[in-house]
């Protein structure tokens, strides 16, 4: 039996130009982190945030965590350790994402790459699977590798 509604919506999300007035700051957040939605919360500008959303919360970048004084406190997905994955033919492509979501990780499109988290399983995969990666630090939008949905 598959659960389904119990996340709930945070205070909202940005998604259009002016959807939030005011100052806004951008909290970095990992993909783990944004799963952590009881705890303080240093705010790049100094000011302390304490999340205590519902069990389930999902952050998402583009969250907004809190409004206090007109600065809107939004979610920016954090710069994180990635393999960064540049199939050259759609046989290819086809064969990372079957074997990527074998190993039930999010592969997350980024322009003309893939990106996907690092750790040791995914470099002996994508080393035996033989298509072109790199490792670099940038901005993930996924969930984290131990979290997966049916």
């Amino acid at each position: 039996m598959k659960l389904s509604g119990l996340r709930r919506p945070v205070l909202g999300t940005v998604t259009a130009a002016g959807a939030v007035t005011g100052e806004v700051v951008r909290v970095p957040m990992t993909a783990a982190d944004r799963r952590r939605v009881r705890r303080r919360l240093r705010a790049p500008d100094g000011a302390e945030l304490l999340l205590a959303f519902p069990t389930g919360t999902v952050l998402s970048p583009g969250s907004v965590l809190e409004v206090r004084g007109g600065v809107s406190y939004v979610v920016e997905a954090a710069p994180e350790n990635v393999a960064v994955v540049t199939p050259r033919t759609l046989t290819e492509a086809a064969a990372l994402g079957h074997a990527v979501g074998n190993l039930h990780r999010d592969l997350v499109p980024d322009g003309t790459a893939f990106l996907a988290l690092w750790d040791a399983p995914l470099e002996l995969l994508l080393t035996r699977l033989g298509v072109p990666f790199t490792r670099e630090e940038r901005p993930f939008h996924g969930r984290p590798s131990w979290e997966h949905e049916g």
